[in-house]
């Protein structure tokens, strides 16, 4: 699965204008006649090039410290690196007939930041984040773009019958997609109006409850709060549909457990459950 995630992210890049307008990014000059090497600190585990007229190779296969770059003309746009340690590098890159420097050696100094993490085990609930269970995560501004850029991409995906659903009053409340990707899951999921009124959303949560098996045994329930939201609605029209994104830190669940959605309408009472297995949670795309 590591293999097809590294070679999905390629098709995913940093928005160039957003990021340089917060960091001072170095730029690399290539063409299509030689190759332009670059030198990295630690062993890479990912790169991403912004356009497709920027060919970047280096090993998916054994992560190592070397990648090439080469060009075709065009616009200028972007690389991302991220090494095995999480340190990420972020570099402009544009076409150019005359190169001045073929070889880039880079200092870890060069890196824009790191994507640090340690490991919670609550109970049978293990989660990798950079912060206790149950804190409020903030993700710093260039992990927010990351996530904002790849989410994006996993709704403009052309969309799969839903895993599961759940329907109150001709409001359907779908699970589309479970995606893990660089320590998190992405749960793609949608919400449909077809009733004759609009539908505010009071709050959806995520939890992990333990399944009760008998009467004397007593439900637990552990809160999990999203690493970061894109496109969560607030209001679904009549005859509208959201589809929106929850990232959640990596975490898998024992065979007494379930994920369960709870979405709760404001002002009404078309609220819905729904049971998410451990098979859709620990077996994600």
């Amino acid at each position: 699965m590591k293999n097809s995630l590294i070679l999905s992210i390629i098709l995913v890049a940093f928005s160039f204008s957003r990021i340089n307008a917060q960091v001072k990014l170095d730029t690399i000059y290539a063409n299509d006649i030689k190759n332009v090497a670059l030198f990295f600190p630690e062993p890479i585990q990912q790169g991403i090039a912004g356009s497709d007229n920027f060919i970047l190779t280096y090993n998916r296969e054994k992560e190592q410290t070397f990648a090439l770059l080469q060009a075709t003309p065009g616009k200028e746009s972007n690389l991302l690196f991220i090494s095995n340690s999480g340190a990420v590098f972020s570099y402009i890159v544009k076409y150019s007939e005359e190169l001045q420097n073929l070889n880039y050696f880079i200092e870890k100094s060069g890196s824009i930041g790191n994507v640090n993490r340690v490991v919670v085990d609550s109970g049978n609930v293990k989660i990798e984040t950079d912060l206790p269970l149950n804190a409020e995560i903030k993700p710093s501004l260039n992990d927010r773009l990351y996530l904002d850029k790849f989410s994006s991409y996993l709704l403009n995906k052309s969309s799969k019958s839903a895993k599961l659903r759940k329907r109150n009053e001709k409001v359907v409340l779908k699970l589309e997609n479970i995606v893990f990707h660089n320590e998190h899951l992405y749960f793609v999921m949608e919400i449909q109006n077809r009733s004759a009124i609009d539908y505010e959303v009071n709050f959806l949560k995520v939890s992990v409850k333990t399944r009760k098996n008998g009467k004397k045994k007593s439900m637990q329930n552990l809160n999990m709060d999203p690493v970061f939201k894109y496109e969560m609605p607030d209001k679904i029209g009549v005859g509208e549909t959201a589809r929106f994104v929850y990232v959640m830190p990596k975490f898998s669940i024992a065979d007494d457990k379930l994920v369960m959605l709870d979405l709760n309408e404001r002002n009404g009472e078309r609220n819905m459950k729904l049971k998410i297995k451990q098979r859709f949670v620990n077996n994600p795309n």
